[in-house]
């Protein structure tokens, strides 16, 4: 019988859920080896994939389709754990599955859209790979014009929605959305809680503490309506064209942007820092 320490049984109880004599037998019967444990423990019992020691999935890519007829797009988020496993063809293929299933039933629930066959692919690829691999979110975004770009890198893309126009026009303003990233539509849009944190943040700057009231007032206006028009889409020059607005442009191609969408992998997800220095140090001190 093989050798493991009381912390390996820990992990696995951690991992999978499963009792101390359950994991303790299944490792005895692995010779200590935790993923032959975990698979074992699959193959006869029917254990969904076990987790991956409290690792974060915090890279990963996007991917987009876009209907043959421009009414609708779909866009998917899925994580791993490192960008070398982003790259993996495995990987790839079923992010390709996830997103060929999404935009057919034009599904945005994660859950229901992972149930059955696509979570059992998920499963697999995680014992596989060896990462913790996850479907984040998928966003669908419908119009008479619906267009997309993704980034090379496959981390970026956008969604684009216009009232009219060509295909092609609904497509750069997705790639100018993944570039410049602006928060609203219009000014009009921006929430009045980001206009008054935005106000606050300007009346604490040190150039407005001798100013008068009427004066500092006027600047903060000014001040509010350049940052209304920094992130605003319309009010931006466009990327590929900066002596012309992006409002400018849609206006003469008949149209108006109705609605976007900036996607980017891992944004928002807190990734545990680790000091692997103190790391080493506790153990050799353990």
């Amino acid at each position: 019988m093989a050798n493991f320490s009381a912390a390996l049984v820990k992990e696995l109880r951690e991992r999978t859920g499963l009792g101390m004599m359950e994991c303790k037998k299944a490792l005895a019967e692995a010779n200590g080896d935790i993923e032959q444990a975990i698979e074992d423990l699959r193959k006869a019992s029917g254990m969904k994939a076990a987790k991956k020691a409290s690792r974060t999935a915090a890279d990963g890519v996007v991917a987009v389709k876009v209907a043959d007829d421009n009414s609708y797009a779909v866009a998917i988020e899925v994580n791993s754990e490192t960008d070398f496993v982003a790259r993996d063809a495995g990987f790839l293929a079923f992010v390709d599955q996830v997103l060929v299933k999404a935009f057919a039933g034009k599904q945005t629930d994660v859950a229901a859209l992972m149930s059955g066959e696509l979570e059992t692919a998920r499963e697999a690829l995680v014992q596989k790979i060896g990462e913790n691999i996850s479907v984040r979110r998928v966003i669908l975004v419908e119009g008479q014009n619906v267009g997309a770009y993704v980034h090379s890198t496959n981390k970026l893309a956008a969604l684009v929605a216009l009232s009219g126009g060509e295909a092609e026009l609904a497509k750069d303003i997705a790639m100018h959305v993944t570039a410049v990233n602006p928060q609203v539509v219009s000014k009009d849009d921006m929430p009045e809680e980001v206009v008054a944190k935005e106000k606050e943040i300007i009346l604490a700057q040190p150039d407005m503490a001798s100013k008068p009231a009427e004066i500092a007032e006027k600047m903060v206006v000014g001040r509010i309506n350049k940052f209304l028009a920094e992130n605003s889409l319309v009010e931006q020059p466009f990327v590929k064209n900066p002596d012309q607005k992006v409002g400018q442009l849609v206006k003469e191609a008949g149209c108006e942007v109705l609605s976007f969408v900036r996607v980017e992998v891992g944004e928002g997800i807190e990734v545990e820092k680790t000091d692997f220095a103190a790391e080493v140090a506790a153990q050799l001190k353990g």
